[in-house]
């Protein structure tokens, strides 16, 4: 089995070698019978102006991790349908979303991508409300993510906890069935809408059945503003329209 870890990268200079460190010492995950997956990570930079793009050259030349370039920035959802591609087309199995910064912990890997490797589950969406231990930071931006999350479950008909969560896992099937069109942070409520919409083949049948979608608990370290935390309330705004034009 060969998980993809897809690292979609804008300026993020100063902590990107130390998230890869981190990803790198990680355990490459195992299955249900106890094979180890073989680990690809693709790191996907898009235009970076920092000196991200030359640090991710130097990572790819140390470590075998393949380099993606963006010609300019593109957006968040550019830069995943790019990892997409180059995973899919290297053969990858399972294809997991990890955030350039440190807010989400490699470790977490295993348990979110044991659903998919039991053969429980065809997407996984982390959650950073039921039960890991998180960074406490802005009030207002809880509030404002239950909003997005329940108006996106009353017309995805999915009863998640956290749609915005940056941890989420696809099986290739899966993977090859999304086409992203958002460009900044909507992508994460196009995402949902798209797998509560789609159908795939039901093995031993016929007919075709909706994805098994599963939530798994992770750990979370927030980043501040001065930290360089880059989502605002507009980007709240922009995911309320992103729910209505993906889901209806």
């Amino acid at each position: 089995m060969i998980v993809g870890v897809i690292v979609p990268v804008y300026n993020e200079v100063n902590v990107l070698g130390a998230m890869y460190a981190r990803l790198d010492g990680t355990p490459a995950p195992v299955m249900e019978g106890g094979a180890v997956c073989e680990r690809r990570v693709y790191l996907i930079d898009d235009g970076s102006t920092d000196g991200s793009s030359g640090l991710i050259d130097e990572i790819a030349k140390k470590t075998g991790a393949r380099a993606v370039h963006q010609p300019q920035n593109m957006g968040k959802g550019a830069a995943l349908n790019a990892g997409f591609k180059a995973a899919l087309d290297d053969g990858c199995d399972v294809l997991i979303i990890q955030d350039a910064d440190l807010e989400y912990d490699p470790k977490d890997h295993q348990a979110v991508l044991d659903p998919i490797l039991s053969g429980r589950a065809d997407a996984v969406i982390g959650t950073r409300f039921l039960g890991q231990t998180h960074r406490v930071l802005y009030y207002w931006h809880s509030i404002a993510n239950k909003i997005i999350t329940v108006f996106s479950n009353m017309l995805s008909n999915l009863n998640l906890t956290d749609i915005e969560c940056g941890y989420k896992a696809f099986t290739s099937e899966v993977a090859r069935g999304i086409t992203i069109t958002e460009r900044r942070f909507g992508v994460e409520p196009e995402l949902v809408a798209k797998l509560a919409k789609m159908r795939i083949e039901d093995e031993g049948s016929e007919g075709r059945r909706a994805l098994r979608v599963y939530e798994v608990p992770i750990s979370y370290a927030g980043r501040t503003y001065d930290e360089g935390k880059k989502i605002g309330w507009k980007d709240g705004v922009e995911a309320l329209w992103c729910i209505v034009k993906h889901n209806c």
